[in-house]
């Protein structure tokens, strides 16, 4: 079959026509539901007894919320499926089933999440996850330890590394991530109120040094197989339960561009309740929740990654005395620079995040926005002497005060 976006009945139809997907009599019903840039989502339910409901993924041949003016690889959906295929393998449970992927139609058919909520939306709620930080950080153990030269032969490495390269998209994250936010480019987008700020971080070139440097090694060092976009949005979950979603940037780089981004998301939540949490002590209260969720996070990911290295590790060298810590403080370091390249580019460039977004007053978003480039910066500039999770504690408790 050839590629052809489909119509929410072609996509019943689709439905039905694979194996012991649904009753045979089951009443198919699609509702299209998709809110991202990049693809169409169709919710397919069986409204007779099963009740049962899935989700239809299709790539278009262009970025969705521009149009045909900017083509983008359909190959992007193959890469997706057979990261989410990889990732389940290597943590089972922690991303969506996968029932059928299509690569001629560029489609894949999945578990649907209904009963989950988008992360970045219950924070901006203030909810809170007891389990969020165990389950994530050793998602991120996992699939980064199991991907990498270090369990696996150089030979089987370098072959994952060909099957997901990935430059149309990588190309889409150079640009957007590491290079336009930080100069004057037409793309840039941000609150009036921060022209000032933004025209010194345009200006600031030890800080465009280091991030220079932080570009280079996410377009060189293919340590391991990366989600590629892990924000709050790629990542559903329940009180009890979390699901990773929409790895279509998937390809190999540096491990810490992974937990940056995840790290990053979860200050820029921090900051947007400078505008959204107005009673100070409640305000407090959330921020401290997100600082000890940073640190969670980290500890478990360190806690798996060791584990993985005394089990699993093949790489020959891995039994010299003081690599594993060796390697861990340079994790940590990119960790900590990406986090503040994605920080900031989320409040300067394309694609702005809801939780800063959705603080109407334009004063009070801008003093959200002001506590996230200030921590974005010290982030970038200091990550070379940062040699704990505490020390960015320390680092965002300084920035804040300092507001």
């Amino acid at each position: 079959m050839s590629y052809r976006t489909l119509s929410e009945q072609e996509a019943v139809e689709y439905a039905r026509s694979i194996p012991n997907l649904f009753p045979q009599d089951a009443q198919l019903v699609s509702r299209e539901i998709g809110d991202g840039n990049l693809n169409f989502v169709f919710r397919i339910q069986d409204e007779g007894p099963s009740g049962k409901s899935i989700i239809f993924k299709q790539a278009l041949p262009y970025v969705r919320v521009i149009g045909d003016s900017w083509p983008l690889t359909l190959d992007r959906a193959r890469i997706e499926s057979e990261a989410l295929l990889l990732e389940n393998e290597l943590y089972p449970g922690s991303v969506p089933e996968v029932y059928h992927h299509d690569n001629e139609l560029a489609l894949i058919v999945m578990e649907d999440l209904s009963k989950y909520q988008i992360m970045r939306k219950g924070l901006v709620e203030r909810k809170r996850y007891p389990n969020f930080a165990k389950q994530i950080g050793t998602f991120l153990a996992r699939t980064l330890f199991l991907t990498s030269d270090l369990a696996l032969s150089p030979v089987e490495k370098k072959r994952k590394a060909a099957s997901f390269t990935n430059p149309e998209l990588c190309n889409i994250t150079e640009n957007f991530v590491f290079t336009y936010p930080f100069h004057d480019d037409p793309s840039n987008a941000y609150n009036p109120l921060l022209s000032n700020m933004v025209q010194q971080i345009w200006n600031d070139n030890e800080l465009k040094l280091e991030i220079a440097r932080l570009k280079e090694g996410f377009m060189t060092r293919g340590q391991a197989l990366l989600h590629g976009d892990l924000h709050t949005g790629s990542i559903m979950v329940t009180e009890e339960d979390t699901k990773i979603i929409d790895p279509e940037f998937a390809y190999y780089g540096p491990m810490g561009f992974d937990i940056g981004a995840l790290i990053a998301n979860l200050l820029l939540n921090y900051s947007a309740h400078e505008g959204h949490t107005l009673e100070p002590q409640e305000r407090e209260s959330y921020q401290a929740y997100l600082l000890d969720t940073v640190v969670q996070v980290w500890n478990v990911f360190e806690a798996e990654f060791r584990n993985l290295w005394e089990e699993k590790a093949q790489e020959a060298y891995a039994k010299i005395p003081g690599y594993v810590d060796a390697y861990l403080q340079d994790v940590l370091q990119d960790t900590v620079g990406y986090a503040g390249c994605k920080m900031m580019r989320r409040v300067i460039g394309l694609a702005h995040v809801s939780d800063l977004e959705s603080i109407s007053d334009p004063a009070l978003r801008a003093k959200g926005e002001t506590l996230a480039l200030t921590i974005g910066q010290e982030l970038i500039l200091k990550r070379s002497s940062i040699t704990s999770i505490n020390k960015v504690i320390v680092l965002v408790a300084s920035s804040t005060a300092q507001q």
